[in-house]
């Protein structure tokens, strides 16, 4: 099967308009594209799910660990013709600077799947030749196919670009797209992933695709992409017994940020996955034992949480007589007691969690956690581990003492985090149950010992 790695020298490349254009191109000829995206990122996989019209999966080494990543490339390849799977950051950057650990190299490396450079060119000619020949020679065990160059300014220059490359480099320049502001993706933040899923964006997305077409060989592309045969598919988890239980899944504009395989792996043990939207105003699901609150942004729709009474009445009876819940991120949000948005506007949320939270302009936490159980809670005990990932503009302000679910280790230390409430597990961190499988048999076990609810 094809594969191919869009990786850049660094992040403001035009990676991820180059990705999206060879992926519309590619459907538009007729090719079935799955689309990946290395790191824990929930906004672009979502781009790439509405242009190929597949979900899109992360591949992140770090967070699943090696044998979980081809696991994943297996099974979201199954149906497809190409795979494209959009790079994150430079090429070698991951967890740290001092190792490639998480980075786009690592994934390349991993899955054997060769690499397309994206290279901003404007205003050099033989430069990127020097660019390209550094990226080659910095890990040469990563397959450097070929190169895109992007931001050219006429055919001419793609042509110095081109003969500088190839004639240093000994690797094809498979094309290139023109520094044109037609050919930018509007800026990617959480506030427009609605508009995606809509459908608002499909006009652009076609547009870029034909425009992607014209200036790309598409057999020179096509015959780098081809990378050795993958394993067959596999599960993610292989439960020690079957469990039965109903999950409530909050699935909406809100609250939509879920990594796909926690889901399967929810499902692949057993649990029946029951999706409700609280912003439609759709109460808890009758006859559930567990409860999912994922990621999201309810920042952007917290008038309109707001007035959901019934909902958010359901879930906090629902919580209080002990339903097994996760939440995380945006769902932890939603538990507390209220939202303040920039403008000092409180609104009211579910009122599980004492205190509130508080949004903020600037970026109040990024980056990769360790997260290390405590005492009492219930899907990750005091002595285990899982990996995960925490980004948001908020933060929380407890009323009164917290009792903390677990503890977060990251760039900036450890310290105690989340909360937890019997058999409520919550916080920022979005969890990737990859990277402890027992995550999911705990929580259903803990689902079978609770009278259905509803």
């Amino acid at each position: 099967m094809r594969r191919l790695v869009i990786a850049a020298p660094g992040s403001g490349a035009g990676k991820t308009t180059v990705t999206l254009g060879l992926m519309a191109a590619l459907k538009q000829r007729g090719y079935t594209v799955q689309g990946f995206k290395c790191g824990p990122d929930y906004i672009d996989p979502t781009y790439h799910t509405a242009v190929t019209g597949r979900p899109a999966r992360n591949l992140d080494s770090w967070m699943m660990g090696s044998e979980a990543v081809k696991t994943v490339l297996a099974n979201g390849c199954q149906g497809a013709d190409i795979a494209i799977i959009e790079g994150v950051m430079g090429l070698f950057d991951g967890k740290q600077p001092l190792s490639d650990e998480g980075s786009t190299a690592e994934i390349a490396v991993l899955t054997q799947s060769p690499v397309l450079l994206v290279v901003d060119c404007s205003g050099m000619a033989r430069s990127a030749a020097a660019i390209v020949r550094g990226f080659q020679t910095f890990r040469p065990d990563v397959r450097m196919a070929g190169v895109l160059a992007n931001r050219v300014g006429s055919e001419g220059h793609f042509r110095l670009v081109k003969a500088a490359i190839e004639q240093t480099c000994g690797i094809p320049v498979v094309g290139y797209l023109p520094k044109a502001e037609e050919l930018t993706l509007p800026e990617r933040h959480l506030g427009l992933v609605p508009s995606v899923e809509r459908g608002e964006l499909d006009s652009f997305f076609a547009e870029l695709g034909k425009k992607v077409m014209r200036t790309i060989d598409w057999e020179l592309l096509l015959s780098i992409a081809e990378a050795p045969a993958f394993g067959p598919s596999a599960p993610l988890i292989r439960p020690s017994r079957p469990y039965r239980a109903r999950i409530a899944v909050a699935k909406d504009a809100a609250f939509h940020f879920y990594y796909p395989e926690n889901l399967e792996m929810l499902s692949a043990c057993g649990a029946e996955l029951v999706y409700f939207s609280p912003l439609a105003g759709e109460p808890l699901p009758d006859r559930v034992n567990g409860l999912y609150i994922g990621g999201g942004f309810p920042e952007e729709f917290a008038d309109q949480l707001a007035r959901q009474t019934a909902v958010k009445q359901s879930i906090r009876a629902a919580i209080r007589s002990g339903l097994p819940t996760l939440a995380e991120c945006g769902g932890f949000m939603f538990l507390t007691e209220q939202l303040v948005a920039t403008d000092g506007t409180a609104y009211e949320m579910a009122g599980v969690i004492p205190g509130r939270v508080v949004m903020k302009t600037k970026l109040a936490a990024l980056g990769y956690r360790e997260v290390h159980g405590r005492k009492g809670n219930f899907l990750l005990p005091e002595g285990e581990q899982a990996r995960g990932h925490e980004f948001h503009y908020s933060v929380y302000e407890p009323r009164g003492e917290t009792p903390f679910a677990y503890t977060t280790s990251g760039r900036k230390g450890t310290k105690p985090d989340g909360y937890l409430a019997h058999r409520l597990v919550a916080g920022y961190v979005h969890f990737h149950f990859a990277s402890a499988p027992m995550m999911v048999e705990r929580w259903l076990a803990e689902c079978e010992k609770v009278t259905i609810y509803g």
